[in-house]
């Protein structure tokens, strides 16, 4: 039995957290979270759409006629930091001296394809020119000015970039001028997520970047407004500290740092669904913060996304439609059976062997509690092997089967059977999402109902020297919208562009 102190108890009352909370969390760690169990992929016909030129123009102006009476909203995950993305770069300072050796006999030695690459075409990134005009006449020779290149780019002192938050930093170069990655979401929801020349964005940062993005609008935001003639409306969050999760020691009890409090750890991606709930509107369109594009290829990426969002408008004004019969009552079983037709073949939301037992009002009370869920329309990419969840379908402990995102992790690798469904995957998941989170009377639903806490993560991590087990959160688009209705729908590739290196900005994609 887990004992608190008063000190842990006034530590959990700070955060935000109650104790209940805590045991369920440490009896998580005890139990494990089991692997998903893969029923086969999601693929085009069996569980993905794909749509003709012809239909998907279809679509994007069924969604640009339906939307001038709708709310829209632009929510971008944007907490992440930019030091992962340096990597590289903070090893090659840790391990090069310009005095001892050359740049040749480095790479000679060590085999560090990123910096060599990094150097090799430092002149195509936006930030070149300011480094160089920072750094001119301090280096004695291309070595040295190499060194110092990076080590501007990074340390306190010099740009700083390895600190700053992903969305401020500058991703694309226009002529003389740059982009941040915020700025180009600016520049995408005045395309796809305008109505009456307002754009509506949220963008979820962590609270030590707050005046950071304050700033950055100030200086962006006018300019976007004014060459894309829109009025944004631009809010922001910070993840919630009562959505940390506690980590414990390898028998299981609370891991306690040397000041004797209780080690607590941000809960992941997932614990945005609260940041999520706290948000209103008829259509919000989810994407992350590092995956945007240049001017020449946002045309492409907004009738992408008011394609997914014709999808979810089409798909929701017919769940509406059967929504209100059922309210009237009166449902026949003729009528049953078609909402039941429809909820399998066109929602994705299959029926268990005990559903065709249950009389006509336990029926009617099934397919009500399947039907009146939010809504979410993702989109897929063609799977060019690249790091992320997949479309899979899935069945649970209780043996039902849906339609989900499943993240690499938390498949079985070691089963033949489930790796061979991970290699018939022909799409994966580029973080491309269109909700529907109000029902068929404009209420929104509590997000928080619709999440399956027993899809999280547990992973091994070290404090102080000593090792630990952390719990992540289910993910956003994982278990955090399990119970979500789903379609997935094919989308181009110009659409998955993240940046998880800054060599990534050397990509097509990221030249204007």
């Amino acid at each position: 039995m887990i004992e608190f102190s008063q000190e842990d108890l006034k530590q959990l009352e700070e955060k935000g957290i109650s104790k209940e909370k805590v045991l369920a969390q440490i009896e998580t760690f005890k139990e494990g979270i089991p692997y998903i169990k893969l029923k086969k992929a999601a693929v085009v016909g069996a569980g993905i759409l794909r749509f003709s030129e012809r239909e998907t123009q279809e679509l994007i102006v069924y969604f640009e006629k339906a939307s001038q009476n709708l709310d829209l909203l632009k929510f971008v995950p944007a907490s992440g930091a930019a030091s992962r993305m340096f990597k590289a770069m903070f090893n090659f300072l840790d391990t090069y001296n310009p005095s001892d050796e050359s740049l040749d006999d480095y790479f000679d030695r060590n085999g560090d394809k990123a910096v060599k690459q990094f150097l090799e075409e430092k002149e195509r990134f936006p930030f070149y020119t300011l480094l160089m005009q920072r750094i001119s006449d301090k280096a004695a020779d291309k070595n040295e000015e190499a060194y110092l290149f990076v080590k501007e780019m990074l340390v306190d002192e010099g740009l700083n970039y390895g600190f700053y938050p992903k969305g401020l930093l500058p991703f694309h170069k226009y002529g003389e001028a740059s982009a941040t990655p915020f700025e180009e979401h600016l520049k995408e929801a005045a395309f796809y997520a305008k109505t009456h020349g307002q754009a509506n964005l949220h963008f979820t940062i962590s609270v030590q970047h707050n005046e950071m993005f304050g700033e950055a609008y100030k200086k962006s935001g006018p300019k976007v407004s004014g060459t894309t003639q829109t009025v944004f409306s631009v809010s922001y969050s910070n993840q919630k500290p009562a959505t940390d999760t506690i980590a414990v020691d390898l028998e299981n009890n609370p891991f306690k740092k040397e000041d004797g409090s209780i080690l607590f750890r941000p809960g992941g991606h997932g614990a945005l669904i609260e940041n999520l709930n706290e948000q209103d509107a008829d259509v919000i369109f989810i994407k992350n913060i590092d995956n945007v594009v240049v001017d020449k290829n946002l045309e492409a990426i907004g009738n992408s996304k008011k394609m997914l969002a014709g999808v979810l408008l089409r798909i929701q004004s017919k769940a509406f439609e059967y929504a209100g019969y059922l309210e009237i009552g009166e449902i026949t079983d003729a009528k049953l059976q078609e909402i039941q037709s429809f909820l399998e073949n066109e929602m994705n939301s299959l029926f268990s062997e005990a559903y065709h037992a249950l009389g006509l009002e336990e029926k009617i009370t099934a397919i009500k509690k399947k039907l009146n869920r939010p809504i979410r329309v993702c989109g897929m990419v063609k799977n060019e092997r690249e790091p992320g969840g997949g479309p899979f379908w899935i069945e649970d402990q209780a043996g039902n089967i849906s339609l989900q995102i499943v993240e690499s992790a938390q498949i079985d690798m070691s089963s033949s059977e489930q790796a061979g469904l991970v290699q018939n995957a022909t799409h994966f998941n580029p973080v491309d999402i269109v909700c529907g989170i109000r029902d068929h009377k404009g209420k929104k639903y509590d997000l928080l109902e619709f999440v399956d806490h027993k899809q999280g993560f547990i992973t091994r991590k070290t404090q102080a020297g000593k090792e630990l087990k952390a719990l992540e959160l289910p993910g956003l688009w994982n278990g955090g919208m399990a119970f979500w209705n789903t379609l997935f729908v094919e989308v181009p590739l110009v659409t998955f562009n993240p940046v998880k290196t800054v060599n990534d900005l050397l990509k097509p994609t990221h030249q204007a």
